[in-house]
């Protein structure tokens, strides 16, 4: 049952957040224009902090169920980890703050601090990713890192198309032809999915003593998170129709 907890957290987190590295990645693509760019940030806007729960998540349940697999992912890529969370800080500090600070100069800075930690997030799960998958360290591992970034990518630009209307969409529906990017999409959840799912095979999954305790709470709690996220997915269903708070 620990495992299953691990995995729906990890996996959930792939699959949505996934989606918002991905769409930071492609900002300079997808928004040629100040006003542009702001509705394509209109796409991930009512999501993105949502779907940060889900890795907080898999951080409480590695520390609270798995305390030796924290030890050793933790241990063992320290740098990569340190690069990760600095990127996730520098990307959410990009989305808060360009539409905050006046001017076009800051609200470009702050876009370009978007997308480099978008890019930084996604090269970073790559290595983790790619180090506990294939075991791949020193300058090889920049080769598997690049595959999952492009998948993060690939990723990120079919949850655009979903969400965007006329020419933004057809920039982001380029990958999956027009009408087909609820497929598209399908296929590149499974993709991170099998990614993660395949690296977590190769993990030390053995729980520690607390599950007892911890395992009643934390199912009992997995209901209300999925209700609000689907909650929240279902108000937000609809096209961007313009920009958003961010």
């Amino acid at each position: 049952m620990e495992i299953f907890i691990l995995a729906f957290f990890a996996l959930g987190y792939l699959v949505l957040a996934g989606a918002d590295i991905g769409v930071g990645m492609a900002l300079p693509y997808l928004g040629r224009s100040a006003a542009e760019r702001r509705e394509v940030i209109a796409s991930i806007a009512p999501f993105f902090l949502g779907n940060e729960v889900w890795l907080v998540a898999t951080a409480g349940v590695l520390a609270g169920l798995f305390p030796h697999l924290e030890s050793v992912l933790l241990t063992g890529n320290h740098s990569v980890v340190v690069v990760l969370l600095l990127a996730w800080v520098v990307r959410d500090m990009g989305l808060w703050l360009r539409g905050r600070m006046p001017g076009a100069r800051w609200q470009a800075f702050w876009d370009g601090a978007t997308v480099a930690g978008s890019w930084g997030l996604a090269l970073s799960w790559g290595l983790l990713l790619g180090n506990v998958l294939l075991g791949i360290t020193g300058p090889f591992a920049v080769l598997p890192a690049l595959v999952v970034t492009v998948l993060f990518g690939t990723h990120g630009l079919t949850f655009a198309a979903l969400r965007l209307r006329g020419e933004l969409r057809a920039r982001a529906a380029v990958l999956s032809g027009g009408a087909g990017e609820g497929r598209t999409y399908a296929l590149t959840s499974a993709a991170l999915v099998t990614v993660g799912a395949l690296a977590g095979l190769r993990l030390p999954l053995d729980p520690g003593s607390a599950g007892t305790v911890l395992v009643p709470v934390v199912l009992t709690m997995m209901p209300l998170l999925v209700a609000a996220q689907a909650w929240v997915w279902w108000t937000f269903r609809h096209r961007v129709t313009g920009p958003s708070y961010l």
